[in-house]
């Protein structure tokens, strides 16, 4: 009964970490998304999105012409053509003066021309936005940097159509009777499976490969995954709730321009969500070490961080370790670089001076140390050993450094107690 009852406790305690772990991730991603001002990126891709697009929707056009031209003679170019008018309202749209009922070949090139200019600030804007969510010193070569718009942008952008496209000639098919009810719509399914399944390709590339450095591709498979189930979710809200009739009442021929920009900007501000989701996976511990290191005055805490980060048991099951009285933590002399933060108890500071063992001090609950010998470089300087028994945070050197490279205040207040520690070490000698 009794390890019956200690198995439930555990599983009840492994749940309740685990539901930490999400909220505290959920926290941390809000909290850099408003920080880094991803919003404002947002607009961005968004505006450059349209640039992009714009060029693409004209040469459409002149690809339609070129179906009409051969649907005299083609029933499938017949049938493609009328696809491409139902599906973009091109008729619509040329009627009011918003596409140009003839394009020509130089039309064409300046479509080009304005697709691989707009393609490359686009791109600039998406690295810009990642490289603000997975900072990184390190920069990518300017091979790299100028190829990239011009392969990335032009298939996305096509494939973007083709699969609308797709869509628009399956639901012409249907309307008119071409097709059996039953086969049109699991042909309409199949191709939004398809068309899924690129979208979770790109935005997995992007997640996986645009950072410096990359994160794990399980990781970025999993969150690609929730950022292209959520861009399916607000393409179909987007399609039943706002009516592009409605804009095109407010603004005119510019309608159909602040529609697409509106649902472009949601669609982006879904997709840097869920990246900076991913990072804040790999910094939820450093966030939550973060707030139980400087508790709630330096961090800046509120009354949601504080509930958020206020427990820390999966911290204890993850980093903690017990010493009992008279066990050392610390030999002077050891290489490690271990750092160690002090959960509960008290801790003695001892020192062999001249020959003899002198205690330096003492270490109570919610002290860090051990940090000397990894930002030195150099042996321990002293031993530490549990006076009473002591909970304490084992944590390893890299773990130290992004804690630092993280918090700003936690790195003064760590150098701020460097300095006080070899200070007193100097005045004991």
């Amino acid at each position: 009964m009794i390890s019956d009852h200690n198995s439930a406790m555990e599983i009840a305690r492994a749940r309740r970490n685990q539901i930490d772990w999400m909220v505290q991730v959920a926290y941390t991603a809000g909290r850099l998304f408003v920080k880094n001002e991803l919003q404002n990126h947002a607009a961005a891709t968004a505006f450059y999105s349209l640039l992009s697009a714009a060029p693409l929707v004209l040469l459409v056009v002149y690809a339609a012409q070129g179906l009409a031209w051969l649907a005299e003679t083609s029933d499938l170019a017949a049938i493609l053509t009328a696809a491409f008018f139902s599906q973009f309202h091109l008729d619509h749209l040329m009627n009011m003066g918003f596409l140009p009922s003839d394009i020509g070949a130089a039309v064409g090139g300046v479509s080009l021309v304005t697709l691989v200019l707009s393609s490359r600030r686009l791109v600039n804007a998406v690295q810009a936005a990642f490289r603000v969510i997975f900072p990184d010193d390190s920069k990518r070569r300017m091979i790299v940097s100028w190829t990239l718009p011009l392969i990335i942008i032009p298939a996305v952008l096509l494939l973007a159509i083709l699969a609308v496209l797709a869509q628009g000639a399956l639901r012409f098919l249907a309307e008119g009777e071409l097709l059996r009810a039953a086969n049109a719509q699991l042909l309409q399914a199949g191709n939004s499976l398809v068309v899924l399944a690129s979208v979770w390709g790109l935005v997995f590339t992007a997640y996986w490969r645009l950072p410096m450095q990359h994160p794990r591709a399980s990781q970025a498979a999993v969150f690609a995954l929730f950022a292209s189930l959520t861009l399916a979710v607000l393409s179909v809200g987007f399609g039943l709730f706002f009516s592009i009739d409605k804009y095109r009442a407010v603004y005119g021929a510019l309608g159909g321009v602040v529609f697409i920009l509106i649902g472009a900007y949601v669609g982006c501000l879904a997709f840097y969500f869920w990246a900076q989701c991913l990072y804040a996976l790999t910094k939820v511990d450093v966030a939550a070490l973060e707030r139980l290191f400087l508790g709630g005055g330096d961090a800046g805490g509120n009354r949601l961080e504080g509930w958020v980060f206020g427990s820390a048991n999966r911290l204890l099951d993850h980093y903690g370790r017990i010493y009992p009285p008279g066990e050392r933590l610390i030999a002077e002399g050891d290489d490690s670089d271990t750092a160690f933060f002090l959960y509960s108890g008290r801790v003695g500071l001892y020192k062999d001076i001249g020959g003899q063992r002198r205690k330096l001090g003492t270490l109570e609950a919610g002290e860090l140390f051990g940090e000397m010998a990894y930002l030195l470089h150099e042996r321990r300087t002293a031993t530490v050993e549990a006076e009473t028994e002591v909970t304490a945070l084992v944590l390893p050197p890299t773990l130290l450094e992004e804690l630092m490279r993280y918090s700003a205040p936690l790195s003064r207040r760590i150098i701020g107690a460097l300095c006080q520690r070899l200070q007193r070490m100097n005045q004991q000698t």
